[in-house]
């Protein structure tokens, strides 16, 4: 383990609350809203370190829906479709519920069988402008 700030170590990996799930540096997540009204958060994990206290907190990458954008959904996007922002944050790793997967487009048409945990990713969205845009590297 790299050591990073004061007292803070990088870890490989966290295993999910009341589960065995496995979660590593780029997997994508499901982070609980803070209200149960609403859908979990979509979010690419960056990095994990552990304070002293074995308190696990996550570096994200977050995902938003249409409807989270400025344009809003429109009738072309899909379901299933998210964007990967540039909206970077620090949550505790206690908020992930569980794993997904993030597709790219052309690998999303492909799945014989969509899962609730596959979504899929054709544009990259600037919170603070509030532009998409193509977006190569938003999905697997």
């Amino acid at each position: 383990m790299a050591k990073t700030k004061q007292g803070k170590k990088d870890v490989d990996s966290y295993t999910i609350r009341g589960t065995n799930k496995v979660v590593r540096v780029g997997d994508c997540v499901l982070m609980r809203a803070s209200d149960s009204e609403n859908q979990p958060y979509v979010a690419r994990v960056e990095k994990m370190e552990a304070d002293g206290r074995g308190s696990v907190r996550v570096r994200v990458r977050w995902y938003y829906r249409p409807e989270e954008s400025k344009g809003g959904r429109r009738q072309f996007h899909g379901a299933k479709e998210l964007f990967l922002s540039d909206h970077f944050d620090m949550q505790s790793a206690h908020t992930i519920e569980g794993k997904c997967v993030v597709h790219s487009f052309k690998n999303y048409t492909k799945l014989d069988n969509v899962g609730p945990e596959d979504f899929f990713c054709r544009f990259e969205y600037k919170a603070a402008s509030r532009h998409l845009h193509p977006g190569p590297s938003c999905g697997v």
